[in-house]
């Protein structure tokens, strides 16, 4: 499952323009999880360039975390 992240863009007022948190609020629990998997996806990437191999870093999450429904 190799998922992209379309990038958009709007050019706004710096008095206009609204916070990240809003956006990310307003958008469903699998697009937020995602993200978040893309980000931590090229953060490993770009870990393992900067260390050549040196250290292994695992990807995944470090915690087990409980799924609660609403």
């Amino acid at each position: 499952m190799n998922r992209m992240i379309a990038s958009v863009v709007r050019k706004v007022n710096l008095h206009q323009q609204s916070s990240d948190f809003e956006y990310w609020r307003g958008q469903p629990y699998e697009t937020r999880i995602a993200a978040l998997l893309e980000i931590r996806r090229e953060y490993h990437a770009w870990i393992d360039s900067q260390q050549k191999g040196s250290t292994v870093v695992q990807s995944g999450f470090q915690r087990v975390y409980r799924i609660v429904e609403r």
